[in-house]
């Protein structure tokens, strides 16, 4: 059995499942801003922040945003394992990754929460 060195003890498996999950409530997400903006007759930033101002629709952008950042951690994660023969130099660019999907993450939680 053939071990990565960066794979942290993960399987496709895993992968193949969190991408699935992921899709689906990333896909859900946009149908319920798709339905909340055809059900609003005109679309103005009181409207607009009065959908946001709704605790699920924080709650929902939230979890919504944690999707996006695992599915591109996974996708990175794939290519930079694929492309990148250079353990030291993958680990680095893997390394940037995290910190900048963390730092999405800080920055879209606290502009969620903010309103």
């Amino acid at each position: 059995m053939v071990s990565n060195a960066t794979a942290l003890g993960r399987h496709g498996l895993h992968d193949w499942l969190l991408l699935r999950a992921t899709s689906i409530i990333i896909t859900f997400y946009i149908a319920y801003i798709l339905a909340m903006l055809l059900m609003i007759e005109k679309i103005t930033y009181n409207t607009w922040q009065a959908l946001f101002q709704l605790s699920f629709t924080k709650v929902f952008t939230c979890l919504t945003l944690l999707s996006i950042l695992v599915h591109g951690w996974i996708g990175m994660w794939q290519v930079l394992t694929d492309y990148i023969k250079i353990l030291a130099i993958r680990i680095l660019l893997q390394l940037a990754v995290v910190i900048i999907l963390f730092v999405y993450a800080i920055y879209g939680t606290i502009i969620v929460w903010s309103a």
